[in-house]
């Protein structure tokens, strides 16, 4: 069954995402759940994509363990029956996308981390030479991998709105440190990095993500929010790859090419085709046993 949205009354719901919504379960936790909302273009879509919150639990949750040892992260757990008893409740609609968390004081930007030039880098670099105003060498074309690791921070918009790409300079002004901002550069470039090596074994190219990242009560870095799923970031598969065009994916490509094909204004709610849907849920779930080895029982 589909979950659009999560109702859980007897919890005190802190936020609705694009995809999640989030819950206080006491002073020092919360609770994340992945529904089935799909976004694109900063635009939540009218209908849902059944079972894919459960894929995105599955697939942050294995990253969260292989990248531990880079940077600690904000899991308490995901073992339904480790909830607390007021969690428990809501079994039916919660269990299998839902993990509960540590709170943190969430860093007010988005860690974009690029490993091949596509997307709106592409746009930005065919107009100016630059991706988020990083100059950039000449003669690049559409998905080549870029010379090194490239961090381009955003900011983080509200529902509705459009994250907006910034110089890693202005991040310094936002997050008030350039001490921290460093930290989140070498965390996001660290964890990109570890990350796409393991892919690349498995078959699979991470074109680019996004990280997100707090703070605990002493001040230390930790990684939040969902990590490295096919809503987050860019996955490619390694035997299809061909630099000069667009790449065919295991991520919400499928998604963004349907909205474009139909001339979508990217600013309109809509209802995604049958066949959109079941075509990108099949990619995600394609992806986890990849990555994994492992099938996704929905």
């Amino acid at each position: 069954m589909a979950l659009l949205n999560s109702e859980c009354p007897d919890l005190k719901l802190i936020a609705r995402g694009k995809v999640r919504d989030l819950y206080e379960v006491d002073d020092k936790s919360l609770l994340f759940v992945a529904t089935d909302r799909i976004s694109a273009f900063d635009v939540i879509m009218k209908n849902s994509i059944p079972g894919k919150g459960k894929v995105l639990t599955e697939v942050s949750l294995f990253w969260f363990d292989l990248l531990s040892d880079v940077l600690p992260n904000h899991l308490i757990t995901a073992d339904f029956d480790k909830m607390p008893v007021n969690v428990q409740k809501y079994r039916d609609q919660l269990e299998g996308r839902s993990i509960l968390v540590k709170k943190m004081r969430v860093l007010p930007i988005e860690a974009i981390v690029r490993g091949y030039i596509t997307g709106s880098g592409w746009d930005e670099y065919k107009k100016k030479g630059t991706i988020c105003d990083i100059k950039l060498p000449e003669g690049l074309i559409e998905s080549e991998k870029l010379p090194s690791v490239l961090f381009t921070p955003s900011t983080k918009a509200e529902i509705g709105d459009h994250d907006e790409n910034i110089h890693p300079s202005k991040m310094v002004e936002i997050l008030g440190s350039k001490e921290l901002a460093d930290k989140v550069t070498k965390a996001a470039v660290g964890l990109y990095t570890k990350a796409s090596e393991y892919a690349a074994k498995k078959g699979i190219i991470i074109a680019d993500t996004k990280f997100e990242f707090g703070l605990d009560e002493n001040d230390n870095l930790v990684l939040v929010d969902e990590v490295l799923t096919p809503d987050s970031s860019r996955f490619w598969p390694a035997s299809k790859y061909e630099a000069g065009r667009g790449q065919e994916s295991f991520d919400k490509q499928i998604v963004r090419n349907y909205l474009e094909s139909i001339g979508f204004d990217k600013k309109t709610t809509i209802e995604l085709p049958a066949d959109v849907t079941s075509n990108t849920l099949t990619k995600y779930k394609e992806a986890y046993h990849m990555l994994t080895g492992k099938e996704i029982a929905l």
